[in-house]
């Protein structure tokens, strides 16, 4: 994590050379630091300034902080994150992170780097050890109960420690009071501990386990068997305590019997780049897929299975396992589903949400699954519990084949970004369901002669001739009385009224002449495509309320030609829905109309077999004011 200062002779890029630059200059580290060692000047950082909004967000200062000058990869990408150095201070001493050497400031510059990319110093309060461990290493994280862990337990974080794995230790808390709060064995509750190593001594005839632990703080140690000045040290030969580096000293670190330590601690958490290294004895990299999506509330934010009539709208990942792993009869998984940025928009109340995600059966098809397929449909695997964490990431064992991976929040309507990360042995083939579009649409049909026009059609070609007059062409504001006209007369439908709005839409799209009116046979094949659409307003307007959820929205214009991405269908929802996630038929029509317009027009300029067209400034506008 670089950080700039005065000038020193130039060094090699700390971070990796793909790193996306977050400052606001658009420039890297190695850029605002040639700026600075040019003008002779030390780095001030605008974008993380020194004062009390780098400090807090939603409280006061309690002292008048004095900010003085010592003489990463997070969802799934290495950042490049530029500081200055200045730091806050009290009385001459570092407030926040600091080393026992009051002349170190490597940690602190540290700290601000990392309090930087999560908005402030506050929002890293309550941190979590995974978030920490990920964030700067790129590693993958796994928990394990102490209690539930599996028997070759001491083995799994013997490795771990031996390939150079991070791993985190603490006890849980049952409430706030208990936070912080020390046991009379001299373990602090709530508190992020970190082990450092294993080994086994022979004890009075027999091999004990031995885990080494330390506090971070630099003090208060464990005071119970193996601890510093513990009898059990007396029993052991001199060679031993070399090995193991014992020594009485209030540094923080300690060893105890490994037995104890599951009876004291609640959770491990380890941090491994090779994350297979956990259980098996071959070392090799894993195959790892990345997406990234959101929940938007009205289109992907469907919530869990509780909720079936949104939980099929939620983004969903086609796996595809086509080899076993080495010696097995299955494909072995790591999923992990980060919730991003939630520290960060801590100031502006945003909680962590509670998450998770299922695996399901493919069913062969390359579409979006429907509610009906998880209606009658039962996951295969999924994560253990949805919580409120930033990362939820389990371990499975599947035979190959075709599976559905579906992340969601629990409640739905809940917005968040969100990253899924897939590991696997072999390689995994992957792909979003929700990130392509195809347009399908029939061919427009041909007016019929007035002799084979049946009554209703008549009866409506007299209405369009009376408003229309002996051209018969209408203009926008007669093509919306007679459009509502029209469709009042119908009893199976409910509707407020169409608007001019809509109706030069339709003008637009029907509009062959280019004189901005409709012919009457312009508008009879328009008039066909209309009751398509009306019917499958109906079809989806469930409760015959006269609107449509946002969520059926998917589906309806599916079934009407249009498949499109989910973040197409974002925006369409945000441009029609209203606040309670409805669409009337005006929006409906509305949206229906300038997707057609815009399919048409494109199929008509793309080259044959491209999907691609070129534009000069001055027809993408003529095209975009047409649309």
């Amino acid at each position: 994590m670089p950080y700039l200062h005065g000038p020193p002779e130039p060094q090699a890029h700390p971070v990796p050379w793909n790193a996306r630059t977050t400052h606001s200059s658009g420039q890297s580290f190695e850029q605002l630091r040639q700026g600075s060692l040019q003008t002779g000047s030390l780095f001030e950082d605008v974008d993380f300034p020194a004062n009390n909004t780098s400090l807090f967000y939603s409280e006061r200062s309690q002292v008048p902080f004095e900010w003085k000058r010592p003489g990463f990869w997070q969802h799934s990408e290495w950042l490049d994150v530029v500081i200055d150095d200045r730091l806050p201070t009290f009385r001459g001493r570092l407030v926040f992170l600091h080393s026992a050497d009051h002349t170190e400031f490597w940690s602190a510059l540290l700290e601000k780097a990392y309090a930087k990319l999560n908005g402030s110093y506050e929002a890293l309060k309550g941190g979590s050890t995974l978030e920490a461990m990920e964030d700067f290493t790129g590693g993958v994280a796994e928990t394990f109960l102490t209690r539930e862990a599996p028997q070759d337990f001491y083995t799994i974080l013997g490795k771990a420690l031996k390939r150079g794995s991070l791993l985190g230790c603490s006890m849980d808390i049952r409430n706030a009071a208990e936070s912080e709060a020390r046991t009379p064995f001299g373990l602090i509750k709530g508190h992020a501990y970190t082990i450092t190593g294993l080994d086994q001594v022979d004890f009075r005839g027999q091999k004990i386990e031995l885990i080494r632990v330390r506090n971070p703080w630099g003090q208060v140690e464990w005071n119970g068997p193996w601890s510093d000045s513990s009898p059990e040290w007396q029993s052991v030969g001199l060679a031993d305590q070399k090995r193991l580096c014992h020594a009485a000293l209030d540094d923080g670190e300690f060893w105890m019997a490994f037995q104890d330590f599951r009876a004291h601690f609640d959770k491990v958490e380890v941090c491994n780049l090779s994350p297979d290294a956990l259980q098996e004895d071959a070392l090799h990299r894993w195959e790892v897929a990345v997406h990234q999506g959101s929940w938007v509330r009205g289109s992907t934010a469907g919530g869990c299975r509780n909720f079936l009539d949104t939980f099929w709208t939620n983004p969903q990942i086609k796996l595809s396992l086509t080899e076993k792993d080495e010696g097995q009869e299955e494909c072995t998984l790591l999923v992990a589903l980060m919730q991003k940025d939630r520290r960060k928009l801590k100031r502006f109340g945003a909680d962590m949400l509670t998450i998770g995600y299922a695996i399901y059966q493919s069913p062969g098809k390359d579409e979006h699954l429907d509610k009906d397929f998880f209606r009658y449909h039962a996951s295969l695997a999924r994560s253990k519990t949805f919580i409120n964490l930033r990362e939820v990431s389990d371990r499975f064992r599947l035979p190959p084949g075709e599976y559905v991976l579906v992340p969601s929040t629990f409640e739905p309507h809940q917005e968040a970004d969100f990253c899924l990360r897939i590991f696997s042995e072999k390689k995994t083939i992957s792909r979003d369901l929700d990130g392509t579009v195809d347009i399908n649409l029939p061919e427009p049909s041909q007016p019929k002669p007035p002799e084979q026009e049946t009554e209703e059609e008549q009866q409506f070609r007299a209405l369009f001739q009376r408003i229309a007059g002996e051209d018969m062409e209408v203009t926008a504001e007669e093509l919306e009385y007679v459009l509502n006209a029209v469709l009042q007369k119908r009893k199976d439908l409910k509707f407020k009224k169409l608007s001019l709005i809509s109706c030069r839409n339709i003008i637009s799209l029907m509009d062959t002449s280019g004189n901005g009116k409709l012919e009457f046979s312009e508008f009879r094949v328009f008039w066909d495509r209309l009751k398509q659409w009306i019917n499958l307003f109906i079809q989806f307007d469930v409760d015959k309320s006269g609107t449509m959820s946002s969520y059926e929205l998917r589906t309806a214009l599916r079934a009407a030609g249009f498949q499109l991405s989910s973040r197409l269908l974002q925006l369409i929802i945000l441009r029609y829905a209203d606040e309670g996630l409805q669409l009337d038929l005006d929006d409906f029509l509305n949206c229906l109309v300038r997707l057609e317009n815009a399919s048409r027009v494109f199929q008509a300029l793309c080259m044959k077999n491209k999907d691609f067209i070129h534009l000069n400034i001055n027809e993408f506008i003529n095209l975009t004011m047409n649309i």
